[in-house]
């Protein structure tokens, strides 16, 4: 049976699905296809089920509990790190302070947990939906007010000459004590039965775990991804977003993922109660 595994063309998802891509990891029986697009176009996808198996942010996975499960591995979680909104001046900004009202902020979609947690920190902005990689351009060219920037944006925004508002990673962990941000996770769609979704969810863990304990290489194949970077940048990149956390939730990963899904219902930003469970 062939299955598709849509992920992020980035370093970090192209680390975890190292395994499969290398054939380090086969199943008997099932055939392994690799569609890769930007985080908000499988989250639109989704909607639709496209894929047996998608990488979706924690946001749309709100719309998606019906069609979709959640695999117990591959999420990206922020520890005291997280999507970064940047602008070209200082602007001084706290938790439901106003400081953004007004401001044409660029984000990389409406389903994205980034646009969600963004919300949660202080809502009263006007979003301006653009490609995630065009985002950090669009701020030092004065398009926009600020930028919200995920994946690489995050460690070279600096050098660009932009200042940071806010790391709602640092935010989010120091409001929760220490939780880490869930961003994204891995879903499996429903109606490939309780069976075939375990075997599938094995098979993802161990292309984790083969990129775990086989870095080197997992690196270098990510760096192809990685959209500028260089092999140490690379690393510390894949380092953030995939770690034990990824492999396997936890009691924090766990935590954090209530606390995120109670606090977007708690402020009326996201459709139902999420309660969540596992395959």
């Amino acid at each position: 049976m062939k299955i598709t595994v849509a992920h992020s063309p980035d370093s970090d998802d192209a680390f975890m699905f190292y395994g499969l891509a290398s054939g380090a990891v086969q199943v008997p029986g099932i055939e392994v296809d690799q569609v890769l697009a930007d985080i908000e176009t499988l989250n639109r996808a989704a909607f639709d089920g496209k894929y047996e198996v998608t990488a979706a942010s924690f946001n749309a996975y709100t719309h998606l509990v019906d069609k979709y499960a959640l695999l117990p591995h591959g999420a990206s979680m922020g520890d005291k790190y997280g999507p970064i909104l940047v602008a070209k001046k200082p602007i001084k900004a706290t938790e439901g302070s106003g400081a953004l009202k007004g401001l044409r902020i660029g984000i990389p979609g409406k389903l994205t947990s980034a646009y969600l947690t963004l919300q949660m920190f202080d809502p009263d902005f006007q979003p301006e939906i653009m490609s995630f990689d065009l985002i950090q351009q669009a701020v030092a060219d004065g398009l926009v007010d600020a930028g919200l920037l995920i994946h690489e944006g995050q460690l070279t925004y600096e050098a660009e000459g932009l200042k940071k508002v806010v790391d709602l990673g640092e935010w989010w962990f120091e409001k929760t004590g220490g939780l880490p941000l869930p961003l994204g996770g891995n879903l499996i769609r429903r109606d490939l039965g309780p069976d075939l979704m375990k075997k599938v969810s094995k098979m993802l863990h161990d292309s984790i775990a083969h990129a775990l304990n086989n870095r080197e290489a997992a690196v270098e194949y990510a760096q192809t991804y990685g959209r500028g970077l260089d092999r140490a940048a690379t690393d510390k990149f894949v380092g953030m977003y995939v770690n034990q956390l990824t492999l396997d939730y936890g009691t924090r990963g766990r935590a954090g993922l209530e606390r995120f899904f109670a606090e977007a219902y708690q402020k009326k930003l996201i459709p139902q109660p999420i309660k969540v469970e596992f395959v």
